[in-house]
């Protein structure tokens, strides 16, 4: 009987035990801890049948249901169903009813529960071969019953993980069949599938790996070498591993889902988290929605055999920024721990993905070996038989007379084994009993058939095939490296790696939040909120926002957004907080005490302690902000300081620049401006950034731009400066540097954008069935554009920016033979349209086009010492040829940006 049916009688006998108590009318002593009597009048107090009961079916659970083995990386249940399918196996497909019925005979419980673990098994598409609706891992869709849907194992299943010989066994819950312990399985299988579960304590969760990767971290380990292994999941998407800890307890990953453009409103989610359908992706867009968390006018899922969801964008709306919210407040991203917990030796233990892999490898090792030395044994049987029906036949010991005339069994064994007794040295063993009378058991037909020829073929056979296994035996790394190649060259094309590993960057749910608020304040009572529509309106925000606010006595702090909150009147200035904000600049004047002296100071607010109160003066009673301007971008203004007429002063108003005041930290005390007493400062003249131009880079691991100096730097870029993006396919851009703009990931270039800069393309216009050479400049346009043709089999050979680029032809097909052809792209072809077609570089198939060193550069850039003019040769009417001027402008810009 299992532990679980002796709990279930148990708890039986102590539900009908307290039933009959509450029949009598007793009171609650059942819960008491005076003894019970169950099964054969036993006492037993409470607690200690609770703590042996609990134990039993921790341990139960633990063991024999929710914990994979590390042996064959499978569970009891799923273990059984194999068995069972591999019983039943002939080749063709069985209904997944019968195979739930087989396997009823070695799982002790329900039908529901080995259905779907049979249809877990079988969307997994490595072990079972599916027939029928078996429902999708995509969209969530169930199965069909299973009176409906059929299945059988796959040749990979049948390969790899059985093996009757090296099965080790044991009998079936009931003891009318036996099982198999553990499968022998020659594969990672625990780390290909993944596995997941919850028992009494603890859980387990192995993401699943590909197929390929693992065949190649295995002879890795066999050849000594360092391997890393990373998920890989059906429903694709992206992964950042940096966090991985190869799988073990206390590690995670990020899964997101691939989103793309189809147009400027609206994007296409085609890959989904793990763990996710479509169905949940889509609930909580629609959710993130509904708490103004993102703008979207609606989502239409129509995927089918690949996921598709396109999310219509409200006008207006930026879908760089949409694509972050997306990440950042729905299931398009989520995060997964694994937690590699794994039965061995009858005990739970936590590894790493590593040494899960190899302590498969190693086990894969032993199998094989015991698969050989059982093959060496029985081919030593078969050919100690062949040897000696040879020499028995050949010998005619059949024929003896005392052989013949034996009176009994015993007699006739005695003579076959006294005739081969001059041939037993050549024996691998010794002959005993049972092989003579094996010997007497030949038919006579087989005795008139016999060819000696072919039986020394046969012999010959079986003693190079035991030479082989004897290699193989002594080579056994070898034979094990080569077993984990076979199986990645018959199925590894099944199995192509769908995940694909990229670093994120991190997305701040506070900069990407949809502005779905209006922030108000009412001056006169101190209060501040979204909810005092009545009052003065301020700015849009989203409900996740930190609110700065400015006091007129120089005290200032950060509060959230709130429907109404008391902040304290005197409000000077309030707006949305951005965290490590070092552009945003305040220029502030203010009078330190009732009569002190003005300071002027210009200072950044980056970071504080929410609801914590800070001064921007020196804290003297009676301090106040007698100028204040907030400045997103560093600009410095000019101001006209208005003073108090005093007998003897001669200067009464004077202006300040606040571009000479440095800026300096938030606490820093500031500069003087005045020790006279100030009628009123006004503003004269509004000023320039002081910061000069955003300094940008690329980060080609995370495909965005920065401003921390990680990765490609653009360079410095101004207010109206652009960003060039090109891709392989053709296709171009012009976008700013915003830093919510995405890239997508086949890049050929980006680079600052300079609409005078002349760009030379070599290309197979799949139209035409020729390759073309054209020159031409990139009109700024947000919306994306292709400048090699619509056709999707048209492709790029070379892009260049090079002032007077050389290409080098070569021709292939038919054409192998002739000589590459060199073009100078300059003299070949003016400058036109990037729509334009171009030039045909040949008749001929040109199969790849390289570029050449250039042999003429253009002038260097004059400096100041020299001349602030550009000469330019005139031609004979004393006038610049437009070719000349072109040459010469395109010679600049190519030396002013590198």
């Amino acid at each position: 009987m299992s532990s679980e049916e002796i709990l279930d009688d148990e708890l039986n006998e102590k539900d009908e035990a307290n039933n009959g108590d509450e029949q009598k009318g007793l009171d609650s002593s059942a819960h008491s801890n005076a003894p019970v009597k169950l099964g054969n009048d036993a006492p037993m107090s409470l607690p200690k049948m609770y703590q042996d009961w609990f134990l039993d079916y921790a341990s139960y659970v633990i063991l024999e249901r929710a914990v994979p083995h590390i042996d064959d990386g499978l569970k009891p249940v799923q273990r059984r169903i194999l068995h069972a399918m591999k019983r039943m196996d002939d080749g063709r497909y069985n209904k997944v009813a019968n195979i739930i019925g087989t396997t009823m005979q070695y799982h002790p419980h329900g039908d529901a529960s080995i259905g779907d673990a049979l249809v877990q098994l079988g969307q997994k598409e490595l072990l079972i071969d599916c027939q029928g609706n078996w429902g999708n891992v995509l969209t969530g869709d169930g199965a069909a019953a299973p009176r409906y849907i059929e299945a059988r194992l796959s040749k990979f299943a049948l390969e790899v993980a059985f093996n009757s010989k090296t099965t080790e066994w044991k009998p079936s819950y009931d003891g009318r069949n036996k099982e198999p312990i553990t499968l022998p399985v020659k594969f990672p299988l625990l780390l290909a599938q993944g596995a997941e579960g919850i028992a009494v304590g603890l859980s387990s969760k192995i993401l699943p790996h590909n197929f390929n990767e693992l065949c190649d971290a295995s002879v890795a380990y066999l050849e000594g070498k360092e391997f890393k292994l990373y998920p890989d999941f059906q429903t694709g998407g992206q992964i950042d591993v940096e966090k991985y800890n190869d799988g073990e307890r206390g590690g995670s990953v990020k899964v997101r889902a691939t989103i793309g453009k189809l147009d400027n409103k609206t994007l296409v989610i085609r890959d989904i988290p793990f763990g996710r359908t479509t169905s949940s992706v889509v609930d909580s867009i629609l959710k993130a929605n509904d708490k103004g968390k993102i703008k979207i006018k609606k989502v239409d899922d129509i995927t089918a055999q690949n996921v598709e969801i396109q999310v219509q964008l409200a006008p207006g709306v930026s879908s760089d920024k949409t694509i972050d919210a997306l990440y950042a407040f729905t299931d398009c991203e989520i995060s997964i721990s694994p937690n590699c917990c794994v039965i061995d030796q009858d005990k739970p233990h936590f590894l790493t993905v590593s040494d899960v892999l190899r302590r498969s490898v190693d086990r894969t090792k032993d199998l094989l070996q015991k698969e050989l030395e059982i093959d060496k044994s029985e081919k030593e049987e078969a050919l100690l038989f062949a040897s000696l029906e040879k020499i028995f036949i050949e010998e005619r010991i059949y024929k003896d007379k005392e052989f013949e005339n034996a009176q009994n069994i015993d007699v006739a064994v005695a003579h076959i084994d006294k005739r081969l007794e001059p041939f037993k040295p050549q024996f691998i063993r010794t002959i005993v009993r049972d092989d003579i009378l094996r010997l007497m058991e030949i038919k006579m037909g087989r005795i008139l058939k016999f060819n000696s020829d072919k039986a020394d073929e046969q012999i010959a056979r079986l003693r190079e095939e035991i030479e082989e296994i004897d290699h193989n035996l002594n080579n056994l790394v070898d034979y094990t490296i080569a077993w984990y190649l076979s199986l990645k060259d018959k199925y590894g094309k099944n199995f192509p790696r769908k995940t694909e590993i990229r670093n994120f960057e991190n997305i701040e749910a506070v900069k990407v939040a949809e502005a779905n608020e209006k922030l108000y304040i009412n001056r006169e009572e101190g209060f501040i909120g979204t909810g005092l529509k009545k009052d003065e309106f301020v700015c849009n925000c989203s409900d996740i926002d930190d609110i700065i606010i400015f006091f007129k006595d120089g005290k200032y702090k950060v509060v959230k957004v709130s429907e109404k909150m008391f902040v304290g009147k005197g409000i000077l200035y309030a707006n949305v907080f951005k965290k490590n904000d070092t552009r945003t600049i305040y220029n502030v004047v203010y009078r330190d005490g009732k009569t002190s002296p003005h300071y002027i100071k210009r200072f950044s607010v980056t970071g504080v302690t929410r609801d914590k109160e800070y001064d921007v003066t020196r804290g003297t009673p009676g301090s106040r902000i007698a100028y204040f301007s907030a400045n997103p971008n560093g600009e410095a203004e000019t101001i006209r300081v208005y003073l108090k007429p005093k007998p003897r002063m001669r200067i009464l108003q004077f202006e300040k620049d606040f571009s000479e005041v440095e800026i300096k930290n938030r606490q820093a005390i500031g500069n003087l401006l005045t020790k006279a007493e100030v009628h009123r400062i006004q503003l004269k003249q509004k000023g320039i950034s002081t910061l000069g131009g955003r300094k940008v880079w690329f980060d080609p691991d995370v495909l965005r731009l920065n401003y921390d100096g990680s990765g490609i730097y653009l360079g410095e870029f101004q207010g109206d400066d652009k960003i060039l993006v090109v891709t392989k396919n053709g296709d171009y851009s012009v976008c700013t540097f915003d830093l919510s703009n995405h890239f997508p990931s086949n890049l050929l270039r980006i680079e600052k954008f300079d609409e005078h800069k002349i760009w030379t393309a070599a290309l197979y216009d799949a139209d035409q069935g020729f390759a073309y050479l054209k020159r031409f400049t990139f009109e700024p346009t947000e919306k994306t554009l292709n400048f090699i043709g619509e056709n999707p089999e048209s492709k790029l050979f070379l892009l260049t920016d090079t002032v007077y680029p050389r290409i080098l032809a070569t021709f292939g097909g038919n054409d192998y033979f002739r000589e590459p052809l060199e073009i100078d792209a300059e003299e070949f072809i003016g400058v036109k349209s990037y729509k334009a077609k171009g030039k045909r570089i040949s008749n001929f198939r040109v199969e790849k086009v390289e570029e050449l060193e250039p042999t003429r550069f253009p002038e260097p850039t004059p400096t100041e010492e020299t001349s602030t003019n550009v000469e330019i040769e005139e031609d004979e009417n004393n006038e610049a040829s437009p070719s000349d001027i072109l040459d010469e402008i395109t010679g600049q810009m190519k030396l002013f940006d590198d």
